[in-house]
C-alpha cells in the first residue's frame, strides 16, 4: 500500500500533490498540512495530529468527509502521528509534501522522523520543489540522468564505508561525518548511481532541476 502525508511546510506544487494524490491508496493530512488538500480539491482519507494548525471547515463536518483523530501527545509532532497511522493501516511505501521549507526546526524534525521511522517502511520519500529526499539502505542503486546534482548527508551524524559508482566524486570505503567532512554537490556522470556503506544512516538528496 502507498501512502501519502501531507505536512505543514512549503506549498507543494499543485501538480506534484496531484500525481501523488492519484497514485496513493491513502492520504493522510498532517495537521495544518490538511489546508493544501483541501484548497486543491483534494480529499484525505484521514487527518491526524494535535491539531493546533487546522480545524474542520463548518462545511465539511460531515462523517462522510474524512477521519480526524486528535493526537494531543506533545512527545510527538505531527509527522510522526501521521506516519504511525500510516503504519498501522498497513502501508509499505510513503511520500511527504511539504516536509521541507518555512521553519528551518521543523525540517531538521522531519529529517529525523524519517530516520525513525525508516524500519517500519519499505520506503519513506521526501518530495519537494527541488529534491527528492529518502535514506540510503546499506546497498543502493539510483536510476538517474547523467548530470543531476546529489547531496548525501551523515543523518546520524558520522557514515562510515562509503562506496560510490556513478558519481564525478567518487567515495572509495570512505566516511562523512558533520563539521568535518560532508558530502553535498556531487554530479552523477552515469545514469546509475551505486551507494554501500557500512555503518551510520546516509541521507540522499536527488536534484530535480
Amino acid at each position: 500500500m502507498r501512502a501519502l502525508i501531507v505536512c505543514n511546510g512549503s506549498w507543494p506544487e499543485t501538480l506534484l500533490l496531484a500525481e501523488e494524490a492519484a497514485a496513493a491508496d491513502l492520504i493522510i493530512g498532517a495537521d495544518g498540512g490538511t489546508q493544501f488538500l483541501l484548497d486543491s480539491g483534494i480529499f484525505p482519507d484521514i487527518v491526524t495530529g494535535d491539531l493546533d494548525s487546522f480545524t474542520v471547515p463548518e462545511d465539511l463536518k460531515t462523517p462522510e468527509a474524512f477521519q480526524v483523530i486528535h493526537d494531543p501527545d506533545q512527545e510527538t509532532n505531527d509527522l510522526e502521528k501521521a506516519l504511525k497511522m500510516a503504519r498501522d493501516k498497513g502501508a509499505k511505501n510513503v511520500v511527504l509534501l511539504a516536509a521541507t521549507g518555512l521553519r528551518l526546526d521543523h525540517t531538521l524534525k522531519n529529517l529525523s522522523v524519517i530516520m525513525q521511522f525508516d524500519d517500519a517502511f519499505d520506503s519513506i520519500l521526501i518530495r519537494d520543489s527541488y529534491h527528492d529526499i529518502s535514506v540510503v539502505p546499506k546497498n543502493a542503486r539510483y536510476v538517474v540522468s547523467a548530470g543531476t546534482d546529489i547531496s548525501l548527508f551523515p543523518l546520524s551524524g558520522k557514515v562510515e564505508g562509503i562506496t560510490t559508482q556513478g558519481l564525478k566524486y567518487p567515495l572509495n570505503n570512505e566516511a562523512i561525518e558533520n563539521g568535518v567532512r560532508d558530502g553535498s554537490s556531487n554530479t552523477a556522470i552515469d545514469d546509475v548511481v551505486e551507494i554501500s556503506y557500512t555503518s551510520g544512516t546516509l541521507l540522499i538528496f536527488i536534484n530535480k532541476s
